[in-house]
């Protein structure tokens, strides 16, 4: 009887030891995707946190994107006024009809806007920056966070933009990918000729 005591104690304290770690485990998970530190803006040491998210919750991604985003490490930053998943964007960039994504990487504290033509996994390499150059704050507290953010823009949305040009650009073809500063600037890029520009915009 006592042996059977001392089996069922062992038993159960395994099984706690067991549904602790798998509790931590998530935890652990979500602290990895989020970076914190200190820069120094303006002669004043200021701490920021910038929240990531992995491919996996952009269950849209096609299969060549997402498996490239894995092998180069990226993780997809989010802005400080994300509410839903971001910075991962489909839309026509490539021609008209032309089903393509446009990601921002982050890799080791550097992030990189990515483009995916029709799903491709060779990706162009549209801009990089460090990610302590791309915080602004927010709050009243000064805790920085990240202002990077991407989207598709259509034709219409950059005509609209557009509107203060004289004379005024003719109405694109197929999508803008738009690269925000949030709440400050915006800028457009576009393909056309086989090569990417930036659109003009008003001043």
């Amino acid at each position: 009887m006592l042996r059977n005591v001392r089996r069922s104690r062992s038993m159960l304290l395994m099984l706690f030891v067991c549904v602790c770690a798998a509790a931590q485990e998530p935890e652990a998970a979500l602290q990895s995707l989020v970076t914190t530190g200190e820069v120094t803006l303006r002669g004043q040491t200021r701490q920021y946190v910038v929240r990531h998210l992995p491919s996996s919750s952009f269950p849209d991604l096609p299969d060549a994107v997402a498996n490239e985003l894995n092998q180069r490490g990226c993780l997809i930053p989010q802005t400080y006024q994300a509410h839903q998943p971001e910075n991962v964007v489909h839309g026509s960039f490539q021609r008209a009809g032309s089903s393509d994504w446009a990601v921002l990487c982050s890799v080791k504290g550097t992030v990189s806007l990515l483009v995916f033509f029709d799903s491709s996994s060779k990706p162009s390499v549209l801009a990089t920056s460090p990610e302590t150059q791309r915080l602004q704050a927010h709050e009243s507290t000064g805790v920085l966070g990240f202002n990077w953010g991407i989207d598709a823009a259509s034709p219409q949305v950059v005509h609209d933009a557009q509107n203060g040009l004289s004379p005024r650009p003719a109405r694109l073809d197929h999508d803008a990918l738009s690269d925000s500063i949030v709440d400050r600037k915006t800028i457009y890029h576009y393909f056309a000729d086989s090569a990417w520009s930036l659109l003009d915009m008003p001043d």
